[in-house]
């Protein structure tokens, strides 16, 4: 199992269904004015935002390195792929990667998948991202929190320092003999500031916006164009 699948397996456990809803709305909203007909979601996680898309007409598909997110797309009967986004065919109308997304990558990473994402894009196509603020990793994301159900037991325990975040996700599960099962990985994050995105060569920042999802300006909107 990937960190990134045991993520999957714990984030019904991380109570962020509200903040996720808010983030769709925000896109949803952003995306109105460009009248787009196609999209891709990379990081689409179970589909919820595609879901949405969908069912106002638009064409989605949706990549996502974690396979069970990928494989309850599929059983929803949505486009989905476990694919790195330069392994990806067709141009898209609008790009998006929500939630995090970004900060996933450090900064080689994020600069190749930038040129990546730019060669899926129309021409007059639009990519729309969110990152955290230092407030977003000092203040939300650094920490400890636990969350349990009948069946499970999660502890997390995040570490900001030198620009990256280290959470450590240990889930217990119970079997069906009344043993458990122990799922133990660590995340990396990396903060990232703005001006990284103000010099690209092949994607032009036109708007950055600062939101809240937990009473913090805890994130930053950032909206491109292909040069």
């Amino acid at each position: 199992m990937t960190n990134l699948d045991l993520y999957a397996k714990a984030e019904h456990l991380l109570g962020i269904e509200e903040a996720t809803e808010a983030l769709y709305d925000l896109y949803g909203s952003e995306l109105e004015e460009y009248k787009i007909k196609t999209l891709l979601d990379i990081g689409c996680g179970r589909g919820g935002f595609m879901k949405r898309m969908t069912s106002e007409g638009i064409i989605c598909r949706g990549i996502d390195l974690s396979s069970l997110m990928v494989n309850e797309c599929r059983e929803a009967g949505l486009d989905a792929e476990c694919a790195d986004i330069s392994k990806v065919g067709g141009t898209y109308d609008a790009v998006v990667a929500i939630f995090d997304v970004l900060n996933f990558l450090n900064e080689d990473e994020l600069l190749k998948f930038l040129d990546s994402v730019s060669q899926k894009l129309n021409d007059e196509g639009v990519f729309i991202a969110d990152i955290n603020t230092l407030s977003g990793f000092r203040d939300v994301a650094e920490g400890c929190m636990s969350s349990e159900n009948e069946r499970e037991f999660l502890v997390v325990d995040a570490v900001f320092e030198n620009e990256e975040l280290h959470t450590k996700f240990t889930l217990f599960e119970k079997n069906s003999d009344g043993s458990y099962a122990r799922y133990q990985d660590t995340i990396v994050q990396y903060f990232h500031k703005t001006r990284v995105f103000e010099k690209l060569s092949s994607l032009k920042l036109v708007e950055k916006q600062s939101f809240s999802l937990y009473d913090t300006k805890d994130k930053t909107l950032l909206i491109f164009k292909k040069k």
